[in-house]
């Protein structure tokens, strides 16, 4: 029996090619390439202007409500790419950027995992090419704007206990939720309650992500608002003149970041907003290019379908305009019995009365996906060694009453190969059935309608339940014109509902808002349910402890 090997040891084994020669094998000239050492590189953007190829299909790969058990969502999507080039599609994949707060927290990092991953996946998952900074850089910016705006006179009125706008850094660390400072005397700054959030719940991750161009990137950075005056006008980073400079921090982040899979499929990282307090998308920009070069652009959205793939839809293709021609919905017969009510230390023995339990879960989504959103679909099951074949053929057999098709994935041990059948079942579907791609709410009703709508048609909720600090702000979003927004909704991941204890496919719940701000930059408006924090912490182990260096500069212990 071989020996096992950690995520890293494996990415560490296969040889990269040059940069240079992935570029080569997208149809990407060498005159838009601005290299990050040998493997690495950021691409200009008039690249999207001068090409003359029309636009391939769009592959979206989401998942089942997630458990401690896994899905394997972005290892679906990198060995999806890399199994279309497998059958002869020219493909591309559009990925995240990893956040350092889960890197060295639970999750570990974000670039797939055993034979499907995108490299170099140390550099990805650390500082890459320093977006996150960059990103980070230009939201203190602001921040510091805002507060010597207010030290140097006040001249635009701005109430100190309503500045919405709040500090980040890309880390758990849960002592900076909230936080006091100004203090130290009057040269030090006006004392008033502060907070942190994770870079990654930024509304300038969001505006980063959702921007066309640089013009598009200045016009959103401009709208973005900061807190209010005196007298209850929105005080914008236009207001404070901050626009110019935030955009000068962020034109070469902009720019998407090329890499590679192991097979040496062209891979583009970039951006990566939260889906459970966020949009959860990469860029639009990646999300286009990997569109122009590839015949197939497969991307990801993050968490459950309920969150990354409702916001994909909802938000992300209706600010880009686009339409997705499939669906990938991941799912494992592990995380299906935790639905059903198994412990995860019982997972390795065959339970069809747990999977039967927690099938409502994977076939929500797909009910979701098809009859919500218009499109066409595949489950892909990441088979483990302790499935058996009576549990696979349950899985098959249920979604084959809703017409959709399951298909076993191997992308983890066997990278493309294992991908070679859920690639063609992705291919059948662009070619053979046509999608009616809907959003699940129009644009026309009411933030309040909207936010049932999703509760209903996609989370399967009763109703809502709207607090009176958090129904008051609606009122005003609306007088202020943006009502017509979508929503962003801030929920558990573990749930259909806010409540991260109700597994499977619950019914017949309330979702409790409790909060309401706008992210006028980004064009959505967040809405915040539950317990759901912007800045989370680490756990009592966290993975930093297990990460290390060496003598030579070879990292260990990322995963």
């Amino acid at each position: 029996m071989a020996a096992y090997k950690s995520d890293i040891e494996i990415a560490q084994s296969v040889k990269m090619l040059p940069i240079t020669e992935i570029a080569r094998t997208a149809g990407i000239d060498e005159s838009y390439l601005e290299q990050y050492g040998r493997y690495k590189a950021k691409i200009g953007l008039d690249l999207l202007n001068d090409s003359k190829r029309s636009d391939g299909k769009l592959i979206l790969v989401t998942a089942i409500t997630p458990t401690p058990a896994g899905e394997g969502k972005t290892t679906t999507t990198i060995g999806l790419a890399d199994g279309l080039r497998k059958i002869g599609k020219n493909s591309v994949v559009a990925l995240r950027e990893p956040s350092l707060g889960p890197v060295f927290g639970i999750k570990g990092g974000a670039a797939g995992g055993g034979y499907a991953q995108v490299v170099p996946m140390e550099d990805i998952n650390l500082h890459f090419t320093g977006d996150f900074h960059a990103i980070g850089a230009a939201n203190n910016l602001l921040a510091a704007m805002l507060d010597n705006h207010i030290q140097q006179g006040n001249s635009l009125g701005i109430d100190p206990k309503r500045i919405t706008w709040k500090r980040c850094v890309d880390m758990n660390d849960r002592q900076l939720r909230f936080v006091v400072d100004g203090l130290g005397g009057r040269s030090n700054g006006t004392p008033r309650e502060d907070g942190f959030d994770i870079t990654v719940a930024s509304e300038i991750m969001a505006v980063f992500c959702l921007s066309s161009s640089i013009d598009d990137l200045k016009d959103r950075l401009s709208r973005i608002i900061v807190g209010y005056t005196y007298d209850d006008k929105p005080v914008t980073a236009k207001d404070l003149k901050a626009v110019g400079a935030m955009a000068a921090l962020l034109k070469d982040a902009l720019k998407p970041n090329l890499v590679q899979t192991l097979e040496h499929t062209p891979a583009f990282v970039h951006g990566g907003p939260f889906a459970n307090i966020a949009h959860g998308c990469n860029s639009v920009l990646a999300t286009r290019l990997a569109m122009r070069l590839g015949d197939y652009a497969v991307t990801e959205a993050g968490f459950g379908a309920d969150l990354g793939a409702e916001k994909f839809l909802d938000i992300k293709c209706r600010a880009a305009g686009l339409t997705p021609s499939a669906v990938v919905i991941v799912a494992t017969v592990r995380a299906l019995k935790m639905h059903g009510g198994l412990d995860k230390s019982q997972l390795g023995s065959e339970d069809l009365v747990a999977l039967e339990k927690g099938l409502p879960n994977l076939l929500r989504h797909v009910s979701n996906i098809k009859n919500v959103y218009g499109l066409p679909s595949v489950v892909a099951v990441n088979r483990f060694p302790t499935d058996t074949d009576a549990e696979i053929e349950l899985v098959i057999e249920r979604c084959s009453r809703l017409g959709v098709k399951a298909v076993l994935s191997d992308v983890w041990a066997k990278g493309g190969e294992g991908g070679t059948e859920l690639a063609k079942e992705v291919v059948r579907l662009c070619e053979e059935e046509s999608g009616d791609f809907r959003f699940s709410y129009d644009d026309n009703m009411s933030l309040e309608d909207k936010i049932r709508a999703v509760t209903q048609k996609v989370y399967g909720g009763a109703d809502i339940s709207i607090l009176p600090e958090a129904r008051k702000e609606l009122e005003r979003l609306t007088t202020l014109g943006f009502g017509k927004m979508p929503v962003c909704i801030a929920k558990t991941q573990y749930s259909f509902s806010d409540n991260p204890a109700l597994l499977g496919a619950p019914e017949g719940f309330t979702v409790t808002v409790k909060k309401v701000r706008v992210s006028a930059g980004a064009g959505f408006v967040v809405v915040l349910t539950g317990d759901i924090m912007t800045m989370p912490g680490l756990p009592k182990v966290p993975a930093a402890e297990k990460i290390d260096v060496d003598s030579s500069g070879v990292i260990t212990g990322l995963f």
